[in-house]
């Protein structure tokens, strides 16, 4: 049976549309624009005369709006229906998709370490890019900090990756708060934030975590008035695993079991540096189209009940009179693989581990809309701060994503993506082109996105493509040169390109990253 306050499996929580005419369907074209990052700065001290201008809303001019941000965890891009999955049932998303404007290109920049989630975080809560972040957030502000200083009353639920002082720095409020990487939903360990700003009442959570993230953010909207605006951040822990939804949620996927990628590999063809991390003890090698179905069905699973609680909290936000007041946001820390090329985490630069979902719904939000503009995760506060008159924190880099909204100028947007793992790979990608780099073996990987999205022809070795080659590890370079990035693209000693699995002792206990 569903957990108690949720709705029927995959059930949409009906909404009357918001005030205003709806926009009709239009898809923005991506955008060149090369910004120092000193603009940022200066961006934001420019920022409430801009605000003027742009049409945005001044404290004294109309009220500013209400932020509802929904956070997921370890959500790749494809796994929403409404974004083009018929395989699963998100009616609430696809709710919000329709509602207001997608991001069909946003990106997680990378990571330096396994538990990339907890970097990600990083880079969202600072606006910094991956080189200029301390994952702890020590010394570094962040954007909920400046929305608590412009009047904002800020909560979180949920997860927090990057440790207990910049957590009381960044939100006055809190309720079932889990410090960490990941745990079984049942046994989460939680705490509150204190009106004193200390964390109390420990406990474990004991019902599932994501229902009792849903709880608390209901709980804070209902308290709501309209007095004061208000930043509510729930970061459900889902759907990383382990992937433990209610019983009637896995009993529909495993009658339903989704197909495997189509760019499913059985072994990773080559040793990309990682092959053995924790994540991908998660299944035996080589992987079956079994065993990857099996484990898409219980990430379906998560996602479809975390669907369900978004459509609770979404009723609530309604039933608060703040619903046409509240720009709500959908995304997710990063992407997982699940069998796609072989692999199963998000250490990696494929597609898969890097894209993310990423809505905008919300008064001013354009409806049915859908940009591919590129944008990385660090530009949601920054867009954020741009709608609700919040100036950016000392360090942001984030570039604001309402100029793209509002149907502004299309300079607004980046030429290309620049994505980092470790000191293992390196990788950018333009409107037609992604180049991945293997720093430790010397590789070199080119793929045609535009005949081969599921990046599983690689053109790095034709020799037609030896000018492309170059042009992109030339843009990469400046990428790296641009953000900080000494690391190397080849070794003088590199390792075998050629893995074992043979040889490797599985962990079936894999421990977590944390």
């Amino acid at each position: 049976m569903p957990v108690a306050g949720t709705t029927t499996l995959g059930g949409e929580i009906k909404a009357t549309n918001r005030a205003g005419p709806a926009s009709a369907p239009a898809v923005e074209s991506n955008a060149f624009m090369k910004l120092g990052t000193h603009c940022a700065v200066l961006g934001a001290a420019l920022l409430h005369c801009g605000m003027a201008a742009s049409g945005a809303a001044l404290p004294g001019d109309s009220p500013r709006p209400n932020v509802l941000f929904l956070f997921s965890d370890d959500q790749r891009f494809d796994t929403i229906a409404a974004l083009g999955n018929s395989h699963i049932r998100t009616p609430n998303l696809d709710r919000l998709s329709r509602e207001g404007t997608t991001f069909t290109r946003a990106y997680i920049m990378g990571g330096l370490q396994g538990a990339v989630c907890m970097p990600s975080r990083a880079m969202l809560m600072s606006g910094r890019t991956l080189f200029r972040i301390k994952e702890n957030l020590a010394g570094q502000a962040t954007w909920p900090e400046e929305f608590g200083r412009n009047g904002y009353a800020t909560f979180i639920t949920g997860k927090w990756h990057n440790e207990a002082p910049s957590l009381l720095r960044s939100f006055a409020q809190g309720k079932a708060v889990f410090l960490g990487g990941m745990g079984n939903p049942y046994k989460l360990p939680l705490q509150d934030i204190s009106p004193e700003h200390t964390l109390i009442n420990k406990r474990t959570s004991g019902e599932h975590s994501v229902k009792l993230f849903a709880d608390a953010a209901i709980e804070f909207l209902k308290r709501q008035k309209g007095d004061k605006p208000f930043l509510c951040y729930v970061a459900f822990n889902c759907p990383h695993d382990p992937r433990i939804a209610p019983k009637s949620y896995h009993d529909y996927y495993n009658a339903h079991k989704p197909p495997s990628p189509p760019n499913f590999l059985p072994e990773h063809p080559f040793n990309n540096g990682e092959m053995t991390i924790r994540d991908e003890q998660l299944a035996p090698w080589p992987r079956t189209p079994e065993v990857v179905r099996q484990n898409l069905a219980d990430y379906y699973s998560y996602i479809t009940f975390m669907d369900d609680q978004i459509g609770r909290i979404l009723k609530a936000l309604k039933d608060s009179g703040q619903y046409d007041k509240t720009i709500i946001l959908f995304s997710s820390d990063n992407g997982l693989a699940i069998g796609s090329h072989g692999l199963f985490g998000k250490q990696n630069l494929y597609d898969h581990a890097t894209h993310e979902p990423l809505i905008f719904d919300g008064p001013g939000i354009p409806k049915e809309r859908q940009s591919d503009a590129f944008c990385y995760l660090f530009d949601i506060f920054p867009t954020l701060g741009d709608f609700c008159s919040v100036p950016a924190p000392e360090g942001s880099e984030g570039r604001s994503l309402a100029p793209l909204i509002r149907g502004g100028a299309a300079s607004a947007g980046r030429d290309s993506i620049f994505t980092a793992y470790r000191g293992l790979q390196r990788a950018v990608r333009d409107d037609r082109w992604k180049l991945i780099v293997y720093t430790h073996i010397n590789k070199t990987q080119l793929f045609d996105l535009q005949n081969d999205p599921v990046e599983m022809r690689d053109l790095a070795d034709d020799p037609k493509h030896a000018g492309g080659l170059e042009r992109l590890t030339g843009m990469l370079r400046n990428w790296q040169h641009q953000l900080g990035d000494t690391q190397a693209l080849t070794t003088n000693k590199p390792e075998p390109l050629a893995f074992d699995f043979s040889k490797v002792k599985r962990d079936k206990k894999a421990k977590a990253i944390e």
